[in-house]
């Protein structure tokens, strides 16, 4: 890939060069040979060239077919290339494409960090038949995939035969100007000889398309171009992303995912309104195609990547921080008013403060500000309380431990044999480097600490040359990975716990939660563009997210903190952090009081919550989800970007201004106000004032939702004492037992309950076996 020269670490657009007039570019045309049962073949490209046209006045760059022009006349004129279709379920595709009659170096037998293991080796059987000389369809339950001959296209289908998207050719494009639409195609440098791939799909007029990762800008990305390349955002309002995924999904039912590292561009109708292109930045490609509703693909997408695990009970409670805590009397006067407060809480934050000098990372507590770090953590713990701690893995010169990283060889160089920044970079592509690392934070999690927050980790340098042999360009998008997986490994492995607080991310990342939203403004837009980031975080793949509540560049305005505070409390992990004051009693007792109300309000909703996000992460779903996760078949809920569904039942819309209330779209069905119990029929907008706490906080009608009295930790609610509240229709009938789950924490067990007026049936959801144990678990009709 020729090198472009950028500011340090600034996302760039990858596909920038597919206009230079100096380079070649090879359109997918004609299928060579094909061998249908093994699902592989060759394909033809031809040669064009941009020439410059003039027309009246303008000079434009259409593309000319072009003969070859290389000396000696060995080189091929139009190229033939392998490609190869792998069918891993009933709903996924897989299609690789080469550019060069070799493969690269990557070694094909390496395992990708961005996979589970085994996943991707997965066969399906998919009925084949041959369509003439033209075409080999590829059918299965859910839907069809044609290897059209002449030309080339790939065509995915649904199981009514229409279509879904497919490959553009150069013929398909009706614009004056032929270079509009860009059909399927690779481009030759001019500058090195490299082989860049654009991957080109067709798009339906309506089409809306949602996903690729955290991103802040408008929900429904059709029209947006999107460079995937992991940097620190520093605000959520742009649309750089700590947490690019190359994945995302299509109102049409499908979704596509580039399995690579490289940095990418996602046109996405952005150059042409009925094409979307992926720029990939490699030579080859290897595409995965999923066919379904949301649901479906979200659910294929991470049996291939890997589904979020469990997070422990204690993650789910108030996260209680800023920047920063910096002694042990500082500690324990925050935890000591917590309680006095009587305000629910379950995490303290110390964050860059508790080394010797502030950001300065060394994994050990200041001695001077901290007596007994390990007595501290054991008698916060006896109260209910963690400790989680920051760290990063960049080193400044004067940290102590920048000498032993270069001297070990554990930073990431040059191929020059320089540092690439002033900073020594651990490079976890080193085993070595990873391991010394792992040993550091052992050495915390052995103290009682009961979270690591994996901040940074976006700015891994291009220009570097890294123990895994490969170069920045491969591993810059890799390094989040390789670092949650380094914090997750080992936390798990010292705690028997699988949790984290990071920042960064790619695709599998979801396998190590939690992953949080990075500096937002304290302003009403940075609020609901941090709804809009988690929403489609959600939607590529991960289960759990966060975010600062308040906002984290400032102090928060009492009024926007008053806001943000239940919008926090109803996501799956709620933390107050940023610029203090963030503890509510800085702000004065009547808030100090609407704090504990609002924070008592998620406690009372835990066994919910947990059970909740229990079977998202068995199904590799979000807990957060846009209305049209829920409600897929409703046209109105895929317009709606600024309310949620939590879990299945719960529908949320924040009030993103200083206002009593707002409009909301409700999907269809009967929706019954949590706070006031005001009943409203779905299908329709309406506008709904909020109760006493400020958000609207509706429930589904038909559903139970399970509830416990609040305490002031997890650790102390009394799962023997759960009420489930039945939300009956407006006619009051139950002449059918309400139905929902309940995930117990102690026996880590899932139990089907039955609600019918007051009478609550328990089984085993496993093996449907009634449980009489339950004596104090009870039901109330709402």
């Amino acid at each position: 890939m020729t090198t472009i020269k950028y500011p340090l670490n600034r996302p760039f657009d990858v596909g920038a060069g597919f206009d230079e007039p100096s380079d070649t570019y090879f359109f997918a045309s004609s299928v060579a040979s094909y061998d249908s049962d093994a699902h592989q073949g060759q394909m033809q490209w031809q040669r064009y060239l941009r020439k410059p046209r003039l027309s009246f006045n303008q000079i434009d760059y259409p593309f000319a077919a072009s003969g070859g022009w290389e000396f000696p006349d060995e080189y091929a004129d139009q190229p033939v290339t392998d490609f190869q279709l792998a069918f891993l379920s009933d709903r996924t595709v897989r299609l690789r494409v080469k550019t060069r009659p070799v493969s690269s170096r990557k070694a094909s037998n390496e395992p990708s960090l961005m996979l589970e293991e085994g996943a991707a080796d997965h066969r399906h059987q998919w009925e084949s038949r041959r369509e003439g000389d033209s075409a080999v369809v590829y059918e299965s339950r859910f839907g069809s995939i044609t290897v059209g001959f002449n030309p080339w296209k790939i065509t995915l289908r649904n199981s009514q035969g229409d279509i879904l998207t497919e490959t553009r050719h150069l013929s398909d494009s009706k614009s004056l100007l032929n270079s509009n639409q860009l059909p399927f195609a690779f481009r030759r440098s001019s500058a090195d000889m490299g082989n860049q791939l654009a991957a080109s799909f067709s798009l339906q007029p309506g089409e809306m398309l949602f996903g690729t990762g955290e991103s802040f800008t408008r929900l429904n990305k059709r029209g947006q171009r999107i460079d995937l390349f992991t940097t620190d955002a520093l605000s959520a309002q742009t649309p750089r992303m700590y947490k690019p995924i190359p994945f995302y999904l299509s109102s049409q039912g499908y979704g596509l995912f580039v399995h690579s590292t490289a940095p990418m561009t996602f046109d996405l109708g952005a150059a042409y309104d009925d094409t979307q292109t992926l720029y990939t930045g490699e030579e080859e490609l290897d595409l995965f195609l999923f066919i379904g509703e949301p649901k479906d693909v979200l659910s294929e997408y991470t049996n291939l990547t890997g589904k979020s695990p469990l997070p422990p009970l204690w993650s789910f409670g108030l996260w209680m921080s800023r920047i920063t805590y910096s002694s042990e009397e500082e500690v324990r006067e925050v935890a000591e008013k917590l309680r006095a407060n009587s305000i629910p809480s379950d995490v303290i934050h110390l964050d860059t403060g508790w080394f010797d000098k502030d950001w300065r990372c060394n994994y050990e507590f200041s001695s001077e500000r901290f007596d007994d770090p390990a007595r501290m953590i054991a008698d916060l713990k006896e109260q209910g309380l963690r400790v989680s701690l920051w760290q990063l893995p960049y080193f400044t010169p004067t940290n102590p431990l920048y000498g032993e990283l270069l001297e070990k060889g554990y930073a990431v160089w040059t191929g020059e044999g320089n540092l690439p920044t002033d900073d020594a970079i651990l490079d976890f592509s080193n085993p070595d480097a990873e391991q010394w690392y792992k040993g550091k934070i052992a050495g915390l999690l052995k103290l009682g600490v009961g979270a690591i927050k994996v901040d940074f980790g976006e700015a891994a340098p291009l220009n570097g040359a890294y123990a895994s042999g490969r170069n920045g360009y491969a591993e810059h998008n890799l390094y989040p990975l390789r670092y949650n997986r380094a914090v997750a490994d080992i936390t798990r492995e010292v705690n028997g716990e699988a949790i984290i607080w990071a920042r960064s991310a790619w695709a599998g990342s979801q396998r190590y939660p939690i992953h949080w939203g990075g500096d937002a403004e304290n302003t009403d837009s940075a609020m609901a563009a941090s709804l809009r980031g988690g929403l489609s975080l959600g939607l590529s793949g991960f289960t759990f997210w966060s975010h600062d509540i308040g906002g984290f560049v400032e102090s928060s305005p009492e009024a926007l903190y008053r806001r943000w505070l239940p919008f926090g409390m109803l996501t799956s992990h709620s933390r107050c952090h940023g610029a203090p004051p963030t503890e509510p009693w800085a702000y004065g007792e009547d808030f100090t009081a609407y704090f504990r109300r609002v924070t008592e309000l998620k406690y009372s909703l835990m066994p919910y919550i947990y059970t909740q996000a229990k079977l998202s992460a068995d199904n590799g779903h979000p807990l957060l989800r846009a209305l049209f996760f829920e409600f897929p078949s409703d046209p109105g809920a895929w317009l709606v970007e600024d309310q949620y569904m939590f879990g299945t039942d719960l529908l949320i819309a924040p009030i993103f201004e200083e206002k009593t209330g707002r409009s909301v779209y409700l999907p269809p069905g009967e929706w019954i106000d949590f706070q006031t119990g005001a009943r409203w029929t779905g299908g329709s907008w309406q506008r709904i004032e909020a109760g006493g706490i400020p958000i609207i906080l509706l429930v589904r009608a038909g559903s139970v939702i399970p509830q416990l009295e609040p305490a002031l930790s997890t650790a102390f609610l009394d799962w023997d004492h759960v009420a489930f509240h039945a939300y009956t229709g407006s006619d009051g009938s139950n002449q059918e037992p309400l139905r929902c789950y309940l995930f117990e924490p102690s026996q880590q067990k899932l139990y089907a309950v039955e609600v019918q007026g007051s009478a609550v049936t328990v089984k085993d959801s496993e093996t449907g076996q009634v449980d009489s144990t339950k004596l104090g678990w009870t039901a109330l009709t709402v």
